[in-house]
């Protein structure tokens, strides 16, 4: 029997493939342009305590109501560039019906995410995501985090790599094939892909009408952290959200006893079996919400990503056709880790791309006491966003910072050394990113597929916009023309 959230949410996701979302339409450039740089009255956050020799963070609440939600989901990067411009490295903005402090720049974010004195805590994510993702290891912090993380670190193995690669490789190679030629919207191709190699690989999970089911609740559980309406409205994305982890909590929780007994190479038996040498394992609960967290984590970083690069490289023939020559030079084996280290080329790529559109453009905190970063009184219980994304475009650390330039991250320049924090698409400090090797594998080894297969272009006169509703996405789905080889 088909449930009415399922329902709605099927509708509302087919449309979303077709229609951007209203803060990505379309409008004349000078509208956006007096909209970004629009005006509010300047305030301070809180008054620095006596004699503290502080200074208070100033910022602005924005329009009534929405505060600047609409202007950071429809342009994302260029809201905070400007915000940076207006108020420094350190500032507050109204959103969400809050005060959010940014911390943007290399020596800040360096604060907040090496985070000496225990000020700031991974409990900013939980405003926005908990009800989704309870207890994924993002949100947990300190003795507990490092707990978690040692016991996860053993699904993340060189050897569980390579299981993984040798996994996704066959079935990269078959999802790509099938696309054929034409003008595909490229994102949802990918994303579709994606999912499907997620569920076989994370999950040992094969292709079906429980996969899609499993897929959609993993998209609506995504999208729902940055909902407007933070309610259950049916058809909203915070109900479908709700709808989504159940689904999610239902499947593994039945799944996960097989999982126990028998093994497997997948990332689910994996995280079943994983044991510290002080014998430390997860409960099935921990597995269950592991699951949930790392599956949305790993495909959509993945599908944001790739699309990123496919769009560059349909931009800058010249080095799709480099990348490809170093593809082809594999020959036909499906390339294992070692093989796929030599892809050089589609690796610089990847660190552009990865530093032109981070997957994810904000990292939540909240401060557990009363703190200071350059100079700034920030009190407890203050909702801080971490943004990667003005680090990567800073003239400090990047030469021409808005050129698609690959070659910056090659030896002797290494831009991204310029700092510790100039490149930070996955994250740093104690939470920097635990699969990030994983997902820049599955990421070259898509691309590579993706070379082996296809030249793709876009129009000279094209440019993607990205839409910022929750993570980056190109907001018209990135048309482009596949041609196969």
């Amino acid at each position: 029997m088909v449930t009415l959230p399922g329902t709605v949410s099927r509708a509302a996701e087919a449309l979303r493939e077709r229609v951007p979302p209203l803060t990505a339409l379309p409008l004349p450039r000078g509208v956006d342009e007096r909209w970004l740089r629009s005006r509010w009255p300047v305030k301070e956050l809180a008054t620095p305590p006596a004699g503290s020799g502080l200074k208070p963070v100033l910022g602005d609440e924005g329009p009534p109501l929405v505060g600047h939600m609409l202007e950071m989901m429809r342009f994302g990067t260029a809201f905070g560039l400007r915000r940076h411009e207006l108020y420094g490295p350190v500032s507050w903005t109204g959103g969400f019906g809050r005060r959010i402090v940014a911390l943007s720049g290399p020596e800040a974010t360096q604060i907040a995410l090496v985070n000496k004195d225990k000020a700031f805590s991974q409990e900013g994510w939980k405003f926005f995501i908990e009800k989704f993702f309870e207890r994924g290891l993002m949100l947990m912090d300190f003795g507990e985090h490092h707990l978690h993380r040692r016991i996860m670190q053993e699904a993340f193995t060189r050897p569980r790599l390579a299981g993984y690669v040798g996994e996704m490789g066959p079935a990269l190679r078959e999802g790509v094939a099938g696309w054929g030629s034409g003008r595909p919207r490229l994102y949802w191709a990918l994303k579709q892909l994606t999912l499907d190699v997620a569920t076989r690989v994370f999950m040992g999970m094969p292709s079906g009408d429980d996969a899609a089911r499993v897929n959609r609740a993993f998209v609506s559980s995504v999208r729902a952290g940055t909902a407007l309406v933070r309610v259950p409205v049916p058809g909203g994305r915070w109900s479908a959200g709700l709808h989504g982890r159940k689904v999610l909590e239902r499947h593994f929780g039945q799944t996960l006893p097989a999982k126990r007994r028998s093994g497997g190479d997948d990332l689910f038996a994996a995280l079943c079996q994983a044991t510290t040498e002080d014998g430390d394992r997860f409960s099935d609960t921990d597995v269950v919400n592991h699951m949930i967290f790392l599956m949305m984590a790993a495909h959509d970083t993945t599908t944001i990503t790739s699309s990123a690069m496919a769009y560059y490289l349909a931009k800058h023939p010249q080095w799709q056709e480099r990348a490809r020559a170093e593809s082809l030079a594999l020959g036909d084996d499906l390339p294992d880790i070692a093989a796929l280290d030599k892809l050089e080329t589609l690796d610089l790529v990847m660190k552009e791309a990865l530093r032109l559109v981070a997957p994810v453009p904000s990292l939540a905190r909240k401060t557990v006491k009363d703190t200071e970063v350059l100079g700034h009184y920030i009190p407890a219980g203050t909702l801080v966003g971490v943004s990667p994304t003005v680090n990567h475009f800073a003239p400090e650390c990047w030469t021409d910072p808005f050129a698609f330039d690959p070659e910056r991250f090659a030896e002797p320049r290494r831009e991204d050394k310029a700092h510790r924090m100039a490149w930070m698409p996955f994250g740093g400090g104690a939470h920097k990113c635990i699969g990030l090797h994983f997902g820049s594998l599955e990421v070259k080894l898509l691309m590579h597929e993706l070379l082996r297969a296809y030249r793709w272009s876009v129009p000279e006169s094209y440019t993607a916009r990205w839409d910022y509703v929750s993570l980056p996405v190109p907001a018209d789905g990135l048309p482009v023309q596949l041609t196969p080889r």
